[in-house]
């Protein structure tokens, strides 16, 4: 019988990377964010 209660007993399935999740998140958001605001500014300009 296992406990499954204890954290030493779990075995990681999917080792996963988190610092570069992180940085492909950020840098994901900041490309999308940065096409956002570049399609702002000539949309501005055009109307003006």
């Amino acid at each position: 019988m296992e406990n499954v209660r204890d954290p030493r007993e779990h075995v990681n399935e999917e080792p996963r990377h988190d610092l570069m999740d992180v940085v492909m998140g950020f840098g994901g958001m900041l490309g999308f964010m940065t096409v956002i605001f570049a399609a702002a500014v000539i949309v501005k300009f055009i109307i003006s």
